[in-house]
């Protein structure tokens, strides 16, 4: 069992700071793959190297598997960490660092080899088990990260960012990558990002961060569609929702609309559109154009998804077609 239990974590580095991490309370289901977004200095990085033991918390338990391991030190936590700058040793070939930690931990040769084998086979690292870190690619070192980390069958693996050095192509293969792996294996994962794009496609829950605590825990089309806050609804989502000021279309409370929410139709069509507005600038992505306008009553921007190609020019007014089916209370 792999279950990871937060309970009360608060971390504050020195005395009088504001908390990094405060009021933190959080079941990871066993075999779940969990996300945590948030902006820098939300408190996700720090809050995944509390259970990996390299920061202490100041007040609260961490529990893995039913064990408190709120004080332990990270080689008898049963985790597996992969870092954002990969973290291999560059005098070691592949194979040498993938069997670095078996060693350590005494394990028989053939056992070692039986482990290194598969994982070389499951990640396609076989071609370079010879090879130094500097004669990899970007990807193949990742794949080395992710190898070293899956040998040592721990409890709960845990990603601290790690596609931010990638470009994106190589993003969008290395997720689909995390994404196998964690079918594959069933294990327990939490992953840590910045990049709502890459916990939308590969959480099975997100947790979204701010300011050291969590503003909503939910599976990505919850959190897309009913965000719990301005700042969730601001955050999840490319473009992020729009925002209407109270006055602007319901009085006395703000609503959220997502940008394919919003229809845009000529003012002469019909009449009692919810909103006049003039076409600020149109950006035209090839599948899909995302059309910024700002409203003639009270000044507002708001951005449009459009399918395919929209003809609009800037400065040309349009009406707003609201599906306010789809608004949400915020």
């Amino acid at each position: 069992m792999a279950e990871v239990r937060f309970t009360g974590i608060r971390k504050v580095y020195s005395k009088g700071d504001k908390p990094a991490v405060d009021d933190f309370n959080l079941t990871v289901a066993d075999g779940e793959f969990l996300v945590l977004v948030g902006p820098s200095g939300c408190g996700k990085s720090t809050t995944l190297r509390m259970v990996a033991g390299l920061e202490i918390p100041t007040g609260g338990t961490i529990e893995i598997g039913g064990r408190d391991v709120t004080c332990l030190p990270p080689k008898d936590r049963d985790i597996a960490m992969v870092f954002q700058n990969y973290a291999l040793y560059p005098h070691m070939t592949v194979k040498e660092n993938l069997s670095f930690a078996l060693k350590l931990r005494g394990f028989a040769k053939s056992e070692i080899e039986r482990r290194v084998s598969e994982v070389a086979f499951s990640l396609g690292l076989e071609p370079y088990l010879k090879r130094l870190p500097k004669a990899l690619s970007g990807g193949q070192r990742q794949r080395v990260a992710l190898g070293r980390a899956i040998v040592r069958e721990p409890a709960v693996f845990l990603f601290d960012e790690p596609l931010s050095n990638l470009d994106a192509k190589m993003r969008v293969e290395m997720r689909a990558e995390i994404i196998r792996l964690h079918n594959r294996l069933k294990s327990t994962m939490i992953y840590v990002t910045h990049d709502q794009t890459e916990a939308m496609t590969m959480g099975e829950r997100i947790v979204v961060m701010s300011d050291g605590r969590i503003s909503q825990v939910a599976p990505p089309m919850e959190l897309y569609d009913r965000p719990a806050n301005k700042f969730v609804a601001g955050f999840i989502g490319t473009p992020p929702m729009n925002l209407f000021p109270p006055g602007l279309v319901v009085p006395h409370r703000t609503i959220g609309l997502r940008p394919e929410n919003i229809s845009i139709k000529p003012l002469e069509e019909g009449e009692g559109f919810p909103l006049a507005a003039r076409v600020d600038f149109v950006e035209m992505l090839g599948s899909e154009t995302l059309v910024h306008v700002e409203t003639e009553k009270m000044a507002h921007k708001i951005v449009v998804r459009v399918g395919g190609f929209a003809a609009l020019k800037s400065g040309e007014r349009v009406g707003l077609l609201l599906d306010m089916s789809r608004a949400v209370d915020l």
